[in-house]
């Protein structure tokens, strides 16, 4: 849009700024190219065609897509004739990033085949994720043995085997490593760790997708002392490796007693990279060996940037690297783990080692312990051998980095997650629950500096058939907004390789078919605008936050916040935003500020909560002494040990004290305490501390973990701080700072209008409400400042959002009269008669006539019942201008869509509606007298599936990989169903 019309809209709106100049406003109306939406772009099994892919590309660039990710998956569709990482396949690879280098647009390449991982067939079984495995046998002595131990059998691989091929799977089988052989007085009983497939990370299950999956593994501070005897002591284990030659054969002479002997090794995992292509399968990297990923990166990412070579375009074509959600399970060995725990934890694990079988050492306390270690030891290897790793391969070619840091991963999703420059999430349409996935994202952005918060958007199963449209997603799109998204990515763009086929390739079941070939493909960058002025507001400056949750210290780690500070199904956070932080952000980067928790280049907070677990470490209670007498307002209970082996027992000494110097010396308080420590506060007791005691065992653990989110809130009150926004409807909200400019995005969760005066922690400022639907910007003429917040009211439609910016400070006189909205008079039906043109080819007749509308579905020919594609309606109405009146705008109200419409009016194209209401501006376009109205309508694909779901396959129109039709499947509404009329409005 140009300086001029932005003039014309600010003139009465912002009377005391440069408009032509204000470039916050100009990027609002057209948002830059980077502010675009992405999407996955799905190639399916070899399916790939170089005529296609340039279709592809050019039709997502038009049509106002940023960027792309690309995975190669098989999902059941017919394989296709170019196998992946052939001479063709990395031809077409190149041609693609040329491509994408033309038109300006991103390429995020994933970081191995499938969707799961990082591997490939050219990973050796030494090179893949790994197992301690262990075998044993009693020996009674005194005696000197001499015979083969068993070999450890391999654990079976969480997914099977994947389709791996014969001699892969023989190699995966057959790989097997010595690590060590303990001999120790067999104890009495069958005393055993419980869950130690867990803890041990032998098993990770799907969060995401699994009920009942932990969030996090608890540490206890009383876990129950086992009977006497039961136990091994650490002292009594000996070290008898050096006994066992190469076949496997022990020789030792066994003191008195009876004995058990465990042969410990370590053998693949079998995690594989299903469901990648056939040429594609082959075994996940090792995620604690730098090397094993060196390896990798060059067999496939390395091969192909030297397929490309040097890239003309830096900011276009292949821009990054991705880590999709981690799918391919846990793994607790490598070939070096047992020096880098001792370099990281600074004891020797081999003497813990039957604790990994479940068998106790020492004690409970210490065995789970070690475990903790153990689970601490594999997180740092993850990010530092792995994500880490592969950012700094990455870097080393101008590559940038994403990761989905979360489902199966043996790491605390925060810590995997801010090694990425651009952390993401991921959100379904219609089932799994992974909305978690968008708070942990967005407080790794808010938390680490980081601008871009990405996500896997509108993820769905077989439920959707063709039904999503981007009316039916915007609600959900406005939730992720309000949750601190700023990237739709959708899942997903199926590769079409044909340029006659329609709907054509799909990813079978699975996602939002998001493709050239919808039927509603020419209309849907009106949605892709609108999605990038969301996008670009929401990248200004930080967020605006006042709680600040710090996770339990541990891996794995799930963050969920607590149920007492969201609402709703998805849930939205109430009216005081919260992030979460990692134990390791907040050492790192946290400091305070005027009293607030400040991180360089990120969002500030008015109080940390702390979770109340039993158990802390040293290192994490001193940082939070340390915030506290700096300042900071700390709400939380003193934990009572640390969770770690490391400086044991000293280190519950430390504990102890620093949680005196903290809290004082006093029991926990029956009622909410305040404590001065330095310059800040610590709050704690009644139900702000409530601790519940968590046995050791993990189905006894309590996953509400954070101080109640209404004793908070009291808190923030009490300071003075008011709410940050405030409706009596269904309004959700974010909020963002942008130096003296404060961004409110507010959007309707309802199917209703909502009128309702909203309350913002603003002051001094006059509101400007944006419109991103269409760019238009006006000053609030009725608002109010009192109780230090400034009261707009707000009229949104169903599913309605707006911008509420404040940024002007002049001194403009409070509105006590007129809207801050327009109304509506329909001032003149439009009732036909309609003439009908449908798009050729699909079945149609060329032409119908209607006297009135009627929904395509309940036509009696067949081929307007199960049509799906465009049709064009038209028809003349005569307009009479009312004279000497004032001058009002005119609207075309299309009544009810099914599901989007293009109108033209005297043959100008006056836009596109995709949302209800279906009302669109007429502009100049409107004449006096006759008039020639032209609303071309596109449905949805379903009724023309289901009519050929009666058809023989040679007679059928739509041609596609995947129809869950049925002949007798109830059609959809589809068509212009009206009323039309033409309205007024008065501002």
């Amino acid at each position: 849009m140009g300086k001029l019309k932005l003039l014309l809209l600010c003139g009465p709106l912002l009377a005391a700024l440069a408009c032509a100049e204000d470039r916050l406003a100009l990027d609002f109306q057209k948002p830059p190219f980077s502010s675009r939406p992405w999407t996955y772009w799905m190639w399916m099994d070899g399916n790939l065609s170089r005529e296609g892919l340039t279709a592809d590309l050019e039709a997502m660039q038009r049509a106002g897509i940023g960027g792309v990710i690309i995975m190669e998956v098989d999902v059941g569709i017919p394989k296709g004739p170019v196998k992946f990482m052939s001479a063709e396949w990395r031809q077409l690879f190149t041609h693609v990033v040329n491509e994408a280098e033309r038109l300006g647009l991103q390429i995020t390449l994933n970081a191995g085949p499938g969707w799961t991982g990082s591997g490939g067939p050219w990973v050796k079984p030494g090179q893949s994720m790994q197992h301690l495995v262990a075998s044993s046998i009693d020996v009674s002595g005194p005696t000197n043995f001499s015979a083969l131990l068993p070999r450890p059998t391999p654990r079976k691989p969480y997914f099977g085997t994947g389709g791996l091929p014969p001699e892969l799977l023989k190699a995966q089988n057959e790989f097997y490593r010595d690590v060590a052989v303990l001999a120790f007085p067999t104890p009495v009983g069958n005393e055993r760790i419980a869950d130690t497939d867990h803890k041990a990370l032998y098993v990770r299950d799907p969060y995401s997708s699994m009920p009942g999956v932990k969030p996090f593994i608890p540490s206890s501070a009383n876990y129950p002392m086992p009977p006497a005897g039961t136990t091994i002591g650490s002292g009594t284990i000996l070290n008898i490796s050096d006994h066992l030659d190469a076949d496997g054969k022990l020789t030792w002479t066994a003191p008195a007693g009876n004995w058990t002997v465990v042969r410990f090794g370590r053998t693949s995992t079998g995690a594989n990279t299903r469901p990648a292509p056939a040429p594609g399968l082959g075994l996940e990297s090792d995620k604690f060996d730098k090397s094993a990923l060196d390896a990798h990166f060059d067999q496939f990412v390395g091969s192909l940037l030297r397929e490309i070579g040097p890239r003309k375009n830096k900011d276009a074509g292949l821009t990054s690297l991705h880590i999709d959600s981690w799918e391919m399970g846990a793994q607790n060995w490598t070939g070096a783990f047992r020096d880098e725990f001792k370099r990281r934890r600074g004891y020797d694990a081999l003497r813990y080692l039957p604790v990994m079988t479940g068998r106790v050492v020492e004690s409970r306390e210490v065995s789970e312990r070690f475990l903790w270690d153990v689970r601490q030891t594999a997180q740092e290897l993850v990010i530092e051998n792995h994500a880490q790793h592969l950012k700094e391969l990455g870097r080393q070619h101008g590559l940038g980095l994403s990761i989905e840091p979360y489902d199966m991963n043996p790491t605390a999703d925060l810590n995997l997650g801010a090694v990425a420059d651009v952390p993401m999430c991921e959100f379904w349409a219609n089932c799994f629950e992974s909305w978690y996935s968008v708070f942990e994202a967005s407080s790794i952005a808010h938390t680490g500096g980081k601008r871009i918060v990405a996500a896997e958007s509108f993820t769905s199963d077989d439920k959707e058939r063709w039904q999503f449209h981007p009316g039916s997603l915007k609600a959900l799109g406005d939730w992720a907004f309000c949750t601190g998204v700023n990237r739709i990515v959708f899942h997903r763009y199926a590769h079409q390789p044909w340029l006659d086929r329609a709907p054509g390739m799909t990813m079978g079941p699975y996602g939002v078919h998001w493709e050239r070939t919808q039927t509603w493909w020419d209309m849907v960058p009106d949605f892709h605008e609108y999605l990038a002025r969301c996008q670009f507001l929401l990248r200004q400056g930080d967020a605006v936050a006042d709680i600040l949750y710090l996770t339990p210290e541990g891996a794995p780690q799930v963050f969920r916040p607590p149920k007492s500070a969201v609402r709703g199904n998805p849930p939205d956070h109430l009216e005081y935003n919260f992030n979460a932080c990692s134990p390791d952000m907040l050492i790192a980067r946290a400091s305070v500020k005027r009293g607030q928790i400040i991180f360089p280049g990120g969002t500030s907070y008015r109080l940390l909560a702390l979770p109340n677990v039993d158990t802390m470490t040293p290192t994490l209670l001193r940082k939070v002494k340390d915030l506290a007498k700096a300042g900071a307002t700390i709400v939380g209970a003193p934990p009572r040990k640390s969770p770690s082996l490391v400086n044991y027992p000293q280190c519950d000494v430390e504990v102890r004290n620093l949680a005196r110097e903290i809290w004082g010396d006093s029991a926990m308080p029956q009622s909410v305490a305040t404590r001065k420590l330095g310059r800040g506060r610590v709050f704690w007791g009644g139900d702000l501390t409530k601790h519940t005691e968590q046995g050791g065992l993990p189905e006894d653990a309590v996953f509400e973990i954070y101080p109640d989110y209404i004793g908070l809130s009291s808190i923030l009150r009490a300071d003075g701080l008011p709410a940050d926004f405030e409706s009596d409807g269904p309004l959700r909200f974010t909020h963002r700072r942008e130096g003296d400019t404060e961004i409110y995005f507010v959007a309707n969760r309802s199917a209703e209008t909502s009128i309702q005066t909203a309350r913002f922690r603003v002051k001094g400022k006059a509101p400007e409400l944006w419109n991103p639907l269409n760019g238009e910007l006006r000053r609030a003429q009725v608002w109010e400042e009192r109780e230090e917040r400034t009261f707009v009211p707000l009229k949104l439609d169903p599913h309605g959002s707006v911008f509420v910016v404040f940024r002007d400070r002049s001194k403009a006189p409070r509105g006590k009269q007129g809207r801050n909205w327009e109304e509506f008079a329909t001032t003149q039906s439009i009732t036909g008669p309609w003439d009908v043109s449908f798009q050729s080819n699909r079945g149609a007749p060329e032409k119908i006539g209607l006297d009135t509308l009627l929904d395509w579905s309940k036509h009696p020919d067949l081929g307007v019942k199960f049509f799906s594609g465009k049709a064009t309606y038209r028809t003349t109405f005569v307009f009479n201008p009312i004279s000497g009146g004032q001058q009002q705008k005119h609207f075309l109200d299309l009544g009810r869509v099914e599901v989007m419409a293009r109108v033209r009016l005297n043959g100008k194209d006056i836009g596109v509606v995709w949302k209800s209401p279906y009302r669109v501006d007429v502009g100049d376009a409107l004449k006096p007298g006759e008039n020639v109205l032209e609303v071309t309508v596109a449905n949805l694909w379903p009724n023309r599936l289901i009519g050929d779901a009666g058809l023989p396959e040679q007679e059928r129109i739509a041609k596609t990989t995947w129809n869950p039709f049925t002949k007798d499947t109830t059609l959809l509404e589809s068509g212009l169903l009206g009323p039309v009329s033409l309205q007024i409005s008065k501002p």
